[in-house]
């Protein structure tokens, strides 16, 4: 497909990345000359300099041709207005990043005002998977399906767990619980296990299963599995002000710190149940006068990485139960790591997932959207993803035991008519069924693909 990203920060970067690796014509378009040749030399992309509003930089750029348009700028308005232009132009589809809760009530009315295919938030869908996580602190991530009727929840072993050095066949046989190992990430190589798999310390294993079978496992080896009752805030941008809007409505008493003056009192006023304090979030005699160390979490969301890094370290360091960090720079993945901090939010990779996930069904050589959510393990190592079976999808009604698969594939949830299946080999997919599956090394486009030969 040929997409013409406008905006080469943080969210475009990533974005592009990913696109040109799954081999889309990808063209980016920045007024920031230095920016358009680092961006050009380091990824396989063309680059145009200029503004993208502008009718001949979008023509330069191919817009009259491409099928898809992804405006990334820091300007809402911009990447609307964009949006709008390049349809006018030629353009067939659109995706615009709008990230002011101002717009958030309005989004139906403008997507259809405005001509856009998709709408990402990326400030709002990094706190909704931080809230996800305060909801079960002893979990890595939190990612759903089928409108939350199963989770994938990740974990690590620890030294001394009950886990190390048992199989995965011997830890189910004893649980009797129904729900899967799907991934398990060891030395940093993702695995799609088998029963015999065994497991070691520092090992992060990837879990699915309704929320209730989750809850039991999670029980049963003795991890915590009440929600975080408090969480302290430090940064009070956007990410903040939609994550204490999550924190209120699941009844986690938060405290936000914020340094800006002007902002403490916006946030004051749009967050009534959040104690707002105005102070340096990254001063220790604050953090210990504010009482820090006695909340059940701390979410460090500045605008700047190394921030997050430092005041995570300290939270942990104090022994703080879940301490969830943002960070969007793959260079501190070692350092956070060896910190013990495991819960890494990155917005720009949440987003770029997201716009993935659209531009495959755009690609569906079948023509319609059957992925119904994707989501990356280790950095796109391997693929969890959801999709609905319908009159095309192939295989239906035969049982999994009698049918080829692609290597380093299960799957690892169905549901049909409200009720989850864990499926083994007697199982079968139906029309109408959500699937969800895992892959490693794979690009799957549509459900047809997780068959040998496309199921013929």
């Amino acid at each position: 497909m040929k997409i013409i990203i406008v905006g080469g920060g943080k969210v475009g970067q990533a974005t592009a990345k990913r696109l040109s690796a799954e081999g889309h014509d990808i063209t980016l378009v920045d007024k920031n000359a230095d920016r358009i040749q680092h961006l050009g030399d380091r990824l396989d992309i063309m680059c145009v300099k200029g503004n993208g509003l502008h009718t001949g930089i979008l023509l330069e750029a191919g817009v009259a041709e491409a099928d898809l348009i992804i405006t990334t700028t820091q300007s809402d308005e911009i990447n609307m207005l964009c949006c709008l232009t390049a349809k006018r132009l030629g353009a067939k589809h659109t995706i615009a990043r709008i990230r002011d809760p101002e717009y958030s009530e309005e989004l139906s009315a403008l997507k259809k005002e405005m001509g856009l295919d998709m709408v990402v938030n990326p400030e709002q869908e990094a706190a909704a998977e931080i809230a996800r996580v305060l909801r079960f602190p002893t979990a890595i991530n939190v990612e759903t399906f089928v409108d939350g009727k199963v989770e994938m929840v990740s974990f690590r072993i620890k030294e001394n767990d009950i886990l190390s050095g048992k199989s995965i066949s011997s830890i189910m046989a004893k649980l009797r619980l129904s729900l899967i190992f799907c991934a398990v990430v060891h030395n940093g190589e993702v695995i799609i296990p088998d029963g015999n798999y065994i497991a070691h310390t520092d090992d992060l294993f990837y879990v699915i299963g309704e929320p209730a079978e989750v809850y039991k496992f999670f029980k049963a080896i003795k991890r915590e599995t009440s929600s975080s009752k408090s969480a302290f805030v430090i940064g009070g941008g956007r990410i903040a002000y939609y994550l204490c809007k999550f924190t209120a409505e699941i009844g986690i008493n938060t405290k936000l710190v914020e340094i800006n003056r002007d902002k403490c009192y916006e946030l004051n006023e749009a967050l009534p149940k959040c104690v707002v304090i105005n102070g340096d979030g990254s001063d220790p005699e604050l953090l210990e006068e504010e009482d820090m160390a006695s909340y059940r979490s701390v979410v460090t969301i500045t605008g700047r990485d190394e921030e997050n890094l430092l005041i995570a370290i300290h939270a942990s360091r104090l022994g703080v139960p879940k301490v969830i960090a943002k960070i969007n720079r793959p260079n501190y993945d070692d350092i956070v790591e060896n910190f013990g901090i495991d819960s890494i939010i990155s917005p720009k990779n949440i987003t770029a997932v997201q716009i993935i996930r659209f531009v495959r069904a755009l690609n569906n050589s079948l023509g319609h959207a059957n992925i119904e959510t994707l989501y990356h393990i280790v950095d796109g190592q391997a693929e969890a993803l959801e999709f609905h079976a319908d009159s095309t999808t192939m295989n239906t009604g035969i049982p999994f035991k009698d049918i080829k698969f692609r290597k380093n594939l299960i799957v690892a949830a169905i549901e049909r008519n409200g009720k989850v299946i864990i499926p083994s080999g007697n199982d079968c997919i139906y029309d109408g069924d959500s699937v969800v599956i895992v892959c490693r090394n794979s690009r799957i486009y549509e459900l047809n693909d997780v068959f040998e030969n496309g199921g013929r």
